[in-house]
């Protein structure tokens, strides 16, 4: 059985046990989330995007 679940729930998943377990506070969060919301406006996104993938192509283990 395969299950997708977006890139984006899992973090929000790890954002909140952050929070929750590790005293983590809110506005950290909040500003870090700002801040790659803001990051992905500039050249750099691409490489990240890229990145991302490459790195979640290896974490499952599909080839192209």
């Amino acid at each position: 059985m395969t299950v997708s679940l977006p890139l984006v729930v899992l973090l929000g998943f790890f954002a909140w046990g952050a929070v929750k377990f590790l005293g983590v506070r809110t506005w950290i969060v909040v500003l870090i989330a700002l801040f790659s919301f803001w990051l992905s406006d500039t050249f750099l996104a691409p490489a990240i995007e890229s990145g991302t993938r490459s790195g979640v192509d290896i974490v499952n283990g599909s080839h192209n």
